[in-house]
């Protein structure tokens, strides 16, 4: 094992540039323990990629290069910093798309060297398990964390920074891209879980019964396929009714299948770990059903429940700042740019011990 590295008490917390592009986001962020978040700012391609049906990387990546500086420009604005006032840049090294990695790690890397200031590369998950920690209450360790998203759907045991247990993942579609596919099947303009759940608030949840995948078991892995399936199977016997009435109760109804599988598998987790307390993090995360469905249950069995504020659920600038302020002992001068597109949560470890293999 590597020495603990322990920070100087009368040195100045350090100021942290983070910035994300793991997929169709392009933000920027600076963070100070401490003094908090300074700085943020955000660009989304959802419009690029709305007529494609889904992120095209190449036209992501392309984005990344055409906003990333100029996000830059107005978070340092915004913060009322010079470059050479930053002390660290932190950036999303992965999981994710390629491409879209590869733009944040050269920019991370070509300013940490002009500055000569110290990267480090942040693990795209960390980030949102410790996006709730940018509040002013926020979560002590340790907690369960619910992480929710286009790409994930995981329950995880947070014992501390880097200290992580997953306890169930999806198999197949994560929730975010079955609330998005299902968009996609009822032909909504913006074919987005949120454009779903803005649907769904208009018609019945209980109209079509819908399955609830893997809800009777006991382990606690997640599968939305065979509901995503169960939905295109009504959509096509639907579509012959006059009328589209039916849409709205069959967007409500899925929401609702969803709800019921992520409460009951939190329910079973935190009944497992003993644990209270409950952080809730990814673009799934704002959705109004799922909130409703976790404050009720959180009320009846006594959970301390936490989120991210709305604009830090999905990807975002601030919780890779503050990911990187948390894992400064091991930013690297002159580091080297370096990216993956796969990298389990499971082979992190906390900062200045040994990485797992």
């Amino acid at each position: 094992m590597h020495p603990e590295v322990k920070p100087d008490p009368a040195a100045p917390a350090p100021c942290v540039l983070g910035i994300e592009t793991s997929c169709d986001e392009t933000a920027v962020a600076i963070y100070r323990r401490g003094s908090g978040l300074l700085a943020h700012a955000l660009f989304s391609q959802a419009d690029l990629h709305a007529e494609f049906g889904g992120v095209v990387p190449e036209l992501a990546s392309r984005d990344h290069v055409r906003k990333l500086l100029p996000l830059l420009d107005t978070a340092l604005r915004q913060a009322g910093l010079a470059p050479s006032q930053l002390d660290a840049i932190a950036y999303t090294a992965g999981p994710g798309l390629v491409g879209a990695l590869l733009v944040g790690a050269a920019t991370a890397v070509a300013l940490g060297r002009s500055l000569q200031r110290p990267v480090v590369g942040v693990h795209h998950l960390e980030a949102h398990l410790l996006a709730p920690r940018l509040e002013r209450q926020p979560p002590a360790y340790p907690f369960l964390a619910l992480l929710v998203s286009g790409g994930h759907t995981m329950l995880v045991r947070v014992a501390g920074l880097g200290r992580y247990s997953v306890l169930g993942e999806t198999l197949d579609d994560a929730a975010g891209e079955a609330f998005d596919k299902t968009a996609r099947l009822l032909e909504l303009p913006h074919a987005s879980g949120a454009a779903l759940a803005a649907l769904a608030q208009q018609g019945d949840p209980q109209r079509y019964p819908l399955p609830r995948p893997l809800l009777g078991q006991q382990r606690l892995d997640f599968s939305f396929s065979g509901l995503k399936t169960a939905v295109r199977l009504t959509v096509e016997r639907e579509a012959a009714q006059p009328g589209g009435a039916w849409r709205a109760d069959l967007a409500a109804s899925f929401q609702q299948a969803v709800v019921d599988v992520l409460v009951a598998k939190v329910r079973a987790a935190l009944h497992a770990s003993g644990l209270t307390r409950l952080v809730v993090a990814g673009g799934v995360g704002a959705n109004v059903a799922l909130r409703a469905a976790l404050r009720a249950e959180a009320g009846r069995e006594g959970w301390q429940l936490y989120y991210p504020r709305i604009e830090f659920c999905t990807d975002n600038g601030a919780m890779v700042a503050l990911a990187g302020a948390e894992r400064i002992a091991e930013a690297a001068p002159g580091a080297v740019i370096g990216v993956r597109a796969r990298w389990p949560l499971s082979t992190l470890a906390p900062p200045a011990a040994r990485p797992r293999d």
